[in-house]
């Protein structure tokens, strides 16, 4: 099944948090794409640090339901603890789309609020433009275009998979 999840990190070294949630999500799928990484103000409480965020394209043979629960164990790994909606967090995985549609309790795919961020518009736009939502019926490019917000900036291009030079800054670290 192909999918698209969304990755996000606010907390601790961004970058080698992103990477090794790469070489995770690699050990249960084929990574197809990876997006740009973009930085965006934190949706949460104020005085956050801002998020990293990036998609990546995927294929497994995992249901929505088994690949969630490894997404959960994989966030905890990196460090993810149970805390307030919108806090700060090392890792967040977000299943976006999916060659499934769910509407359960525990997963709502394609992502309830995905036609609403711009941070994850513009990387799943660019890896997945002519992609259709499967519930709003237009393109990928299309719902970014009516959105994109300019509060985006591009940190690094997809190369950011093995960008040993691309370094947080040092108050950060």
């Amino acid at each position: 099944m192909r999918v698209y999840l969304g990755l996000g990190a606010n907390l601790g070294n961004r970058l080698r948090n992103l990477q090794g949630a790469l070489a995770l999500l690699s050990s249960l799928a084929e990574i197809r794409a990876v997006a740009s990484l973009y930085q965006s103000p934190a949706a949460g409480p104020s005085g956050q640090q801002p998020y990293w965020n990036s998609v990546v394209q995927v294929d497994t043979a995992l249901d929505l339901t088994a690949l969630l629960a490894a997404i959960k164990r994989f966030e905890h790994v990196m460090g993810r603890r149970p805390a307030r909606r919108w806090d700060s967090r090392p890792l967040d995985i977000d299943i976006l789309l999916a060659g499934a549609v769910s509407n359960t309790a525990d997963l709502v795919v394609p992502h309830p609020r995905l036609a609403e961020r711009d941070f994850v518009l513009a990387p799943l736009a660019e890896v997945a433009a002519d992609v259709v939502h499967p519930v709003l019926g237009v393109t990928l490019h299309t719902l970014h275009a009516r959105i994109a917000s300019g509060t985006l900036t591009e940190v690094a291009g997809p190369e950011w998979v093995r960008a040993a030079y691309l370094r947080e800054p040092s108050s950060e670290r």
